[in-house]
């Protein structure tokens, strides 16, 4: 939705862009209005900051310069830089205030620079001239927020060694940091000829932690559903776009929690965890949110609850299609 509300403005041709009623709750007022500055014709259909929108395109460019807040969601920056190159007058874009999820900036110039796009990047300020792009061949990775998952079956199990092939140890994916946060968890990430591979060393994790997730927020779910599963009452930073994701994401933490005592509060955009009252039920039932995330974050407690039951299973559809067939490989019994 957001990459294609920047393509789109800068096509020629009168688009309707739509979506599912969870998109239409999701903002996109920030990423529209910075078009319009430009010179975008862009009307909301329905209700004013949120999607369906109305695009007449190509833009008629106003002006080489946009700000646009840093601190709600990376999408906006990339979808604009995707297009700068093709805008008249290039584009300057000025990051307004704390830039959050970084990696996934520098992913998006990364891949941009592979097919011969230069920027410079001062201070706040990034600038995309306009320039041809040049013939390449992009490799995708496999996704690292997809092997998160992998790591809190490592995490939760009594023992465990995970082969996951072609994932990278030096990623441009912001996500590759769980390798790093694992560590405190007692899993190790050792690179193997055909890609890495995990294993759950045992050692005690170190209480009263502070996480700050700022810069790999897709991660927030998986890790902090195997801190509360381990008893852990550690804290979180860095959470302040999971609010605006798929669902909300820490209303949806929160309840689903709360079904094994557990609580996540928050204080000065501080998250904490409170595993005092934590027990496993015999059986659990987990609500989606329509989330892939929650999904597969939750999941994992299969290894400590007798029977989870996962609603909306087909949510996983939207980043790891095959998840639930990958379970069964790895010797979970799975039934729909």
């Amino acid at each position: 939705m957001r990459f294609l509300s920047a393509y789109l403005s800068a096509k020629n041709g009168n688009f309707l862009l739509t979506g599912t009623e969870r998109m239409k709750q999701r903002p996109i007022g920030i990423l529209a209005e910075a078009l319009k500055t430009l010179g975008a014709d862009i009307s909301y259909v329905e209700s004013e900051g949120f999607p369906p929108l109305n695009i007449i395109g190509p833009l008629n460019q106003k002006t080489a310069e946009v700000k646009i807040k840093g601190d709600v969601s990376s999408q906006y920056i990339s979808a604009l830089l995707m297009i700068a190159p093709i805008l008249p007058q290039g584009l300057t874009l000025e990051i307004e205030g704390e830039l959050t999820s970084k990696p996934y900036v520098d992913m998006t110039l990364d891949m941009l620079a592979e097919v011969g796009i230069e920027h410079s990047w001062k201070e706040n300020s990034i600038s995309i001239k306009p320039q041809d792009f040049k013939p390449g061949t992009l490799v995708v990775e496999p996704d690292w927020s997809a092997a998160s998952y992998w790591y809190s079956i490592a995490a939760l199990a009594d023992e465990a060694e995970i082969s996951l092939p072609a994932l990278k140890d030096k990623s441009l994916q912001g996500d590759s940091q769980i390798q790093k946060i694992m560590k405190i968890f007692g899993i190790a990430t050792d690179k193997t000829e055909k890609g890495i591979l995990i294993s759950n060393l045992g050692l005690s994790l170190e209480t009263n932690q502070v996480l700050d997730l700022k810069t790999c927020p897709d991660l927030a779910q998986t890790i902090i559903v195997i801190a509360a599963a381990l008893g852990k009452n550690m804290s979180f930073t860095g959470l302040e776009t999971l609010k605006i994701k798929e669902t909300d994401r820490i209303a949806a933490l929160q309840n689903e929690l709360a079904k094994i005592g557990v609580t996540l509060t928050e204080d000065n955009l501080v998250y904490t965890l409170n595993t005092d009252e934590l027990h496993f039920p015999e059986k659990i039932t987990i609500a989606t949110y329509e989330d892939h995330r929650m999904a597969m974050a939750f999941a994992p407690l299969a290894l400590l609850i007798n029977e989870v039951e996962i609603e909306e299973m087909q949510v996983v559809e939207k980043s790891y299609p095959y998840f639930w067939e990958d379970l069964k490989k790895a010797g979970f019994s799975v039934e729909e």
